[in-house]
């Protein structure tokens, strides 16, 4: 009879560096690793090829790490319950290991699904946090210091030699190069998936790139590096946000305290710190998911029921989708995320809220097509931010980005414009972010005809903008809606105080933070 195996199960945490159900079943005996690949999953309306793909080229390097130790990983297709009933049946199973998961509604579900299963069948299921996602929590108290203990214990690493149980049937050739189901995609300039790119980014920011994070994380161009580009290694887990974390505060200390620090070192201490807080932000806005997933499908703050929903323009979506708003910042930002997988987050914001306030769209399907084109789709963050930029969560201000005052204040001279809306690439700089406003003179000149080369704004912004004030002014406005807000900042509201450290915080700065705002700049 074979010893029983330790099964560790791969999903969102593609690496064997800061893996607690891989140190944890390596110490206990003989392991399998395995990823399943589920059609079911593939076939949701929020996941996508680019997906895939980036999971797929990980997988590869997960299986080299592993095979490195001394064990390949193990791959099958199928439903998560099938695929363990039929392990369970082939090899004795002394325990499954594996990381929490907060994903959409489906993943939810399978999960229980599969808990009933291992209970059935007296197997133990073994999960661990990798994140500062707390389950079965009651309120937000305590909930900064809790993520700030687990942030700074010491990660695991890699496991040595691993010892290998017995022979089981599949391995990464059983990869598929799309699994059944999964969405159509245009062939996109894929960011560099896997564990080695995921350290490669991590060395590469902190060492070359950080110092211009606090100024160029707002511009589209800029941003494509100052920003950290590490989402999508996060999301999939080829890095820990540990590890990430503990590398920023050993950057920080190399740079020196802010007193006496030369300009260049300042600079780069304001932008490790505020790094820092966003790494925090990420695991509060996954809290929100795990603490009310019904937000997948429904308004957080439900005194906002039906002010959208029955008013969904087919027309808009489609030229919101498609980059023909005739706004060229938000056509641009739709573009590029179209063929690249990634905009940065002042361009989300902007987009989202576009669809939301301008053109008066509810946020659910909106948030399907953002999802399947993000390569780094966290569904935590992805529902959590759609409502807070799409004014449903009841806690936050209503953010309703003026389109033309952002694209003269973040694109002031049109560079990102005209990479991503090439018919506007000879329209003057006078013209280039309102040009329906040029003279029939203007647009021979500049080879781009409004209405034909380029459309005309599919609304006029100013008065859509102030039409949605109003429709939320009269719903925000009830006494049974201040008392659901009241309810909603409770459960879901951030306790954690702003560092007193930052230089130039203001008290109505320090207050957004405190409402629960991501610490970006007001539109």
């Amino acid at each position: 009879m074979p010893k029983p195996v330790h099964l560790v199960w791969f999903k969102r945490d593609l690496r064997v560096d800061d893996h607690g159900p891989l140190h944890h079943a390596a110490q206990a005996g003989p392991i399998l690793p395995l990823y399943i690949v589920e059609p079911g999953y593939w076939e949701l309306p929020d996941t996508s090829r680019r997906h895939w793909d980036f999971i797929r080229a990980s997988l590869l390097e997960l299986d080299q790490a592993l095979s490195d130790l001394g064990r390949s990983l193990v791959v099958r297709e199928g439903s998560a319950v099938e695929v363990l009933q039929q392990l369970l049946d082939e090899i004795p199973v002394a325990a499954v290991y594996s990381h929490q998961e907060t994903g959409n509604r489906w993943t939810y579900d399978r999960d229980r699904a599969v808990a009933r299963l291992l209970r059935d069948r007296g197997v133990p299921w073994r999960e661990y946090r990798q994140h500062g996602v707390v389950r079965g929590l009651r309120n937000r108290d305590g909930w900064a210091s809790q993520w700030e203990d687990l942030m700074r214990e010491r990660p695991f690493g890699a496991p040595g030699a691993l010892a290998a149980g017995p022979a089981v049937a599949g391995g990464v050739d059983r990869l598929p190069q799309a699994p059944a189901g999964v969405a159509a995609d245009a062939a996109i300039d894929l960011q560099s998936p896997g564990l080695q790119a995921g350290r490669r980014v991590v060395r590469e920011f902190l060492r070359e790139r950080a110092e211009h994070y606090a100024g160029g994380i707002s511009s589209p161009a800029r941003a494509w590096t100052a920003s950290s580009r590490l989402s999508p290694h996060l999301a999939y887990g080829t890095v820990s946000l540990r590890r990430v974390l503990q590398a920023s505060r050993e950057r920080q200390r190399e740079v020196g305290a802010p007193r006496g620090l030369d300009r260049r070192q300042a600079a780069w201490k304001r932008s490790l710190r505020q790094f820092e807080e966003r790494l925090h932000w990420h695991c509060h806005f996954m809290q929100k998911l795990e603490d009310a997933p019904d937000i997948e499908f429904q308004n957080l703050h439900r005194a906002c029921d039906g002010l959208r929903e029955d008013a969904f323009d087919e027309h808009r979506f489609r030229a919101w989708q498609d980059g023909l708003t005739g706004y060229p910042l938000v056509d641009a930002g739709m573009r590029a995320l179209r063929d690249h997988g990634w905009i940065n987050f002042r361009m989300r914001a902007m987009v989202v809220a576009f669809a939301s306030y301008h053109l008066w769209l509810h946020w659910r399907r909106p948030a399907q097509h953002l999802a399947r084109m993000f390569t780094d789709y966290e569904p935590g963050i992805h529902y959590s931010q759609m409502q807070m930029q799409s004014g449903t969560t009841g806690i936050n201000a209503l953010r309703i980005y003026n389109p033309v005052k952002q694209s003269l204040d973040q694109d002031p001279d049109g560079v990102f414009i005209r990479q991503w809306v090439p018919e506007l690439a000879r329209v003057p700089g006078d013209w280039i972010h309102q040009p329906w406003k040029m003279t029939e003179g203007l647009q021979r000149e500049s080879g781009c005809r409004i209405g034909h080369d380029y459309p005309l704004p599919v609304v006029d912004h100013e008065h859509a903008a102030r039409l949605a004030r109003e429709r939320f002014k009269s719903v925000r406005g009830t006494g049974a809606s201040r008392q659901e807000t009241a309810g909603i900042h409770q459960r879901h509201g951030s306790r954690r105080r702003p560092s007193a450290r930052t230089p130039g915080r203001t008290r109505q700065a320090r207050t957004r933070d405190q409402m629960d705002l991501f610490p970006d700049p007001d539109p």
